[in-house]
C-alpha cells in the first residue's frame, strides 16, 4: 500500500507539476509508521528525485525555462535549507498541525478556479527581487513540512516569470527538486533517514512520475486536479483531527476541522455555480 501510494504521488507530480507531494508525509506516517520528523526528511528526498526525473520529459518537450527556474530554485534552496535546520527542533504535533494546514491550503488551491491569466504578462526582464522573495518563502515552507509547494510555485512562475502554464508546470518541477534537496540537507544534520524504505518509495514515485508525464497531454488535467483536491482536503482534515488532543475531540471544538472542510466546499461550489451562470 505504501509503494502504491508513492506511485500515486509521482503520477500527480507528473500531471500537475505539484500538489501530489503533499501526500508523501501522511503516507509515511500513517501507512509506514515513520515518526513525523523522519517522514518529513524522507519526503524531501522522495519528492526531490521524483520531481527531477519527471522534469526530464518536460525538458525534452521544451517546457522548462531554465533561467527563471534556476533563479527561483536557488532562492528556494536557501529558504528550504533554513526550514530543514529549524524543523527538527519543533514539536512533532506542531509540525504535523502545520502540515495539515498546508494540506488544506493546497486542497483549496486545487479545487477553486485558478485565477491565473490564460495569457501570461509579457516581461522583457525577469523581476529578480520578487522571484527571490517568493522563492525564499516557498522554500522555507518546503523545508519545514516536506511538501514541494508546487501549488505556490506554478502561479508565481506564470505571474512573475511570464511563463505559459505548460512551461510553468515543467519549470516548477526543477524548482521543487532543488529546494527539496536543500531542505533534506538541513534535516540530515539531526534526523536520520531509513534508506531501506526511502529508496523503494522513491523508485515507485519515479515510475508514477513518468506515467503522469506521459498522460499530461492526453487527460483533462483541470478536472483531475479538482477531484484530487477534494481527496487532499479530506486527508488534511484527517491529519488535523489526529493531532488534536483527546480531550478536545469530546468538546464542541471537535467540529472545527469539519467546519473548515465545509467552508472550503461551499466556496468551491459557489464559484463553480457562478462560472456556469
Amino acid at each position: 500500500m505504501t509503494l502504491a501510494a508513492a506511485a500515486v504521488v509521482g503520477v500527480t507530480l507528473g500531471l500537475f507539476g505539484g500538489g501530489g507531494s503533499i501526500l508523501t508525509v501522511p503516507v509515511l506516517v500513517y501507512l509506514a509508521g515513520v515518526p513525523a520528523k523522519q517522514a518529513v526528511a524522507m519526503s524531501l528526498f522522495i519528492v526531490a528525485v521524483t520531481s527531477a526525473v519527471s522534469a526530464i520529459g518536460h525538458a525534452r518537450a521544451g517546457r522548462i525555462r531554465w533561467r527563471t527556474g534556476l533563479v527561483f530554485g536557488v532562492a528556494g534552496m536557501a529558504g528550504a535549507y533554513g526550514g530543514g535546520l529549524l524543523g527538527p527542533y519543533l514539536p512533532e504535533a506542531l509540525l504535523m498541525a502545520a502540515f495539515a494546514a498546508m494540506m488544506l491550503a493546497t486542497a483549496v488551491a486545487m479545487i477553486r478556479d485558478r485565477r491565473i491569466p490564460a495569457v501570461p504578462p509579457q516581461r522583457r526582464e525577469l523581476p529578480v527581487p520578487h522571484v527571490i522573495a517568493e522563492g525564499l518563502v516557498v522554500g522555507l515552507v518546503t523545508g519545514l513540512v516536506g511538501a514541494g509547494g508546487g501549488f505556490l510555485v506554478v502561479p508565481a512562475l506564470v505571474l512573475l516569470g511570464g511563463l505559459r502554464m505548460g512551461v510553468a508546470v515543467g519549470t516548477s518541477l526543477v524548482v521543487i527538486a532543488m529546494k527539496s534537496l536543500a531542505g533534506l540537507a538541513g534535516y540530515l544534520h539531526s534526523v536520520p533517514v531509513d534508506w531501506s524504505l526511502a529508496l523503494p518509495m522513491t523508485a515507485a514515485g519515479v515510475a508514477g512520475g513518468l506515467i503522469g508525464g506521459a498522460l499530461a497531454s492526453h487527460l483533462d488535467a483541470d478536472r483531475l486536479r479538482k477531484a484530487f483536491g477534494w481527496f487532499v482536503l479530506a486527508m488534511g482534515v484527517f491529519v488535523l483531527v489526529q493531532q488534536a488532543p483527546p480531550a478536545l475531540l469530546h468538546s464542541p471544538w471537535s467540529a472545527v476541522p469539519a467546519g473548515i472542510a465545509a467552508a472550503a466546499a461551499a466556496i468551491a461550489l459557489r464559484r463553480r455555480r457562478r462560472q456556469i451562470t
